[in-house]
């Protein structure tokens, strides 16, 4: 074992993660683990004390959904390796760059049944790119930058290293040292793909475009817009995929995932080639877009499609997005005008907005909701949206304008991620407001993690919709069995709640409070929770509402 002064492998596993320009890493330390926690502590890395590992996976992950650069997040050996597993799941199912590291008991005896002890590679590898663990202190170098290399490249997603207790104390040979990181550069479009592509756009009739997560992660924002408005071809986009092409641009119809079939789906129905750009088909099923799988498919991405029978490629372009929309625009002559069907579909979408922005009715109106956070953001502000009824009206009808401004989990689509996403959303981005919008369900999930935020003065401000139910359950409930069962609770007072633990409490008593609350609350330079009660009466309207459409176009 490593003596005082002899240097030894949880060392040089800090200094690795230094090497890979690590900012902050998340989590709780334990028994078996002090000898890293306590080298991180002489390190430039912040550590973030969480208060439950779950809290520590989210913050990783929307760290580097944010970033592109891996969040990194640790915790002991079982228990605490195991609340780390849904955060780390829906970073990977999400494509967020994430590096999870625990401690795992000694090679002493983990041949053998013994106290605390799990095999977490084997259970971490369905859920990650890669999962393994160091048995000797020389291999963390190697470990290390292929953990990252994994996290970061292609499609990004999670990885897992396991340190056994006695392996993080073992002493080094003193040139022991991190790898150089050699960096990955897209590959250039294939151009006879190109071609092939653009011999299929000129034959199209009525051609849409589809941008996913993928869109957003790669920087493509800004050949999607001249990409459509060159070719004069409208865009919808995924709910991960949000603001990666404006919502107040021409050529938008806005974002497609919702239950029933929406506004944007009807773009869909008309089309007969589909330009699939960055998107994966965890986002939303490939069946909604091409039920009879008779459309032509063009899938623009950094890597191949998944196989699936109502994702038929016609042509595949694999490579930088960017270059590739570029590329294949090249090859074409310019349209004239916007779509005819974009304006409709964004006028619907206007007009539901607007109604709810006059409604002063009580409990507040999901629309109302969604109106006035979007009049308390800037347009690249940063809203996170936690999963059941309220990210269905958000993904809906909050216009964003920029891509990873409006943040939703809808690969794995799990609850309870947007309180300590927000603290990540913060660190990583410090300059913008930061808005985390849940359900009361999901925010008694991680509402522990307001007191991190409170003690490493990380401000944003937490917005519950308080029905009281698990709203979205219960709304799928009522349209499928006319009924529902075992989807209601009781809250404590957030507002008190939220001051015990240092956080400033605001509730909503009125529809016209809404608005200037949350003006307040962002202005701030403090921990804020605002809780209003809200009136999903609405959930069964508005699944009647689309049900009856048949062709608004």
């Amino acid at each position: 074992m490593a003596t005082g002064k002899e240097p030894n492998a949880a060392e040089l596993l800090a200094r690795c993660l230094e090497n890979e320009n690590v900012e902050f890493i998340f989590g709780i330390p334990g028994e078996e683990n002090i000898h890293f926690v306590d080298a991180l502590s002489r390190s430039p890395i912040r550590f973030i004390l969480v208060r439950h590992e779950q809290g520590a996976a989210f913050m990783a992950d929307m760290y580097g959904r944010l970033t592109g650069r891996a969040g990194v997040c640790i915790a002991t050996l079982g228990p605490g390796a195991i609340n780390l597993l849904l955060g780390v799941a829906d970073a990977h199912a999400d494509s967020a760059p994430l590096v999870a590291i625990s401690a795992q008991v000694g090679l002493s005896r983990i041949y053998k049944e013994s106290h605390q002890s799990v095999d977490l590679v084997a259970m971490f590898r369905p859920v990650t790119k890669w999962a393994d663990m160091v048995l000797r202190p020389e291999a963390i170098p190697e470990m290390v930058r292929k953990a990252f290399k994994l996290a970061q490249t292609e499609r990004p997603g999670a990885v897992y290293l396991a340190v056994p207790e006695d392996v993080e104390q073992l002493s080094i040979p003193r040139d022991a040292a991190p790898l150089a990181i050699n960096v990955v550069y897209d590959m250039a479009p294939s151009a006879s793909q190109v071609r092939r592509a653009a011999e299929v756009l000129k034959r199209a009739k009525s051609p849409v475009i589809l941008a996913g997560h993928g869109a957003a992660r790669n920087q493509a924002g800004n050949a999607l817009v001249r990409f459509s408005e060159r070719l004069s071809i409208p865009v919808a986009t995924t709910f991960m995929g949000k603001g990666v092409f404006p919502d107040d641009h021409p050529n938008a119809l806005g974002a497609l995932g919702f239950m029933r079939h929406d506004y944007a789906n009807f773009g869909f129905d008309r089309a007969d080639v589909i330009v699939c750009v960055g998107y994966d088909l965890q986002e939303y099923a490939p069946e909604r877009i091409n039920p009879d799988a008779r459309k032509q498919v063009i899938h623009i991405h950094r890597y191949p499609a998944e196989v699936d029978a109502h994702y038929h490629i016609a042509v595949g372009i694999e490579g930088n997005i960017a270059q590739s929309l570029d590329a294949l625009a090249s090859e074409l002559e310019p349209a004239q005008g916007p779509p005819a069907a974009s304006a409709v579909i964004r006028g619907l979408l206007r007009q539901e907005l607007d109604r709810g922005a006059g409604d002063d009715s009580f409990p507040v109106k999901p629309q109302r909701l969604v109106a006035d956070i979007r009049r308390a953001m800037g347009r690249d502000d940063i809203v996170l949206v936690d999963t059941g009824a309220v990210k269905m009206w958000m993904a809906r009808l909050y216009p964003a304008y920029a891509a990873n401004t409006c943040l939703i989990s809808n690969g794995l689509a799990t609850m309870g991620f947007a309180l300590p996403g927000a603290i990540a959303a913060k660190l990583a981005c410090p300059e913008r407001k930061v808005l985390a919008v849940m359900g009361d369900g999901s925010f008694l999930m991680n509402s522990q993690e307001l007191e991190t935020a409170v003690r490493e003065k990380i401000h944003f401000v937490a917005l519950v919709w308080e029905d009281r139910a698990y709203g979205l359950i219960k709304w799928k409930m009522e349209l499928e069995l006319g009924r529902d069962s075992h989807c209601d609770f009781t809250n404590p007072d957030f507002v008190e709640y939220a001051q015990s633990l240092g956080v400033k409490g605001y509730r909503v008593r009125a529809a016209g409070e809404l608005l200037p609350t949350l003006n307040r609350a962002l202005a701030d330079d403090a921990v804020s929770l605002v809780a209003c009660p809200v009136d999903y009466s609405e959930n069964l309207a508005l699944t009647k509402k689309l049900g009856e459409l048949t062709d608004p176009l």
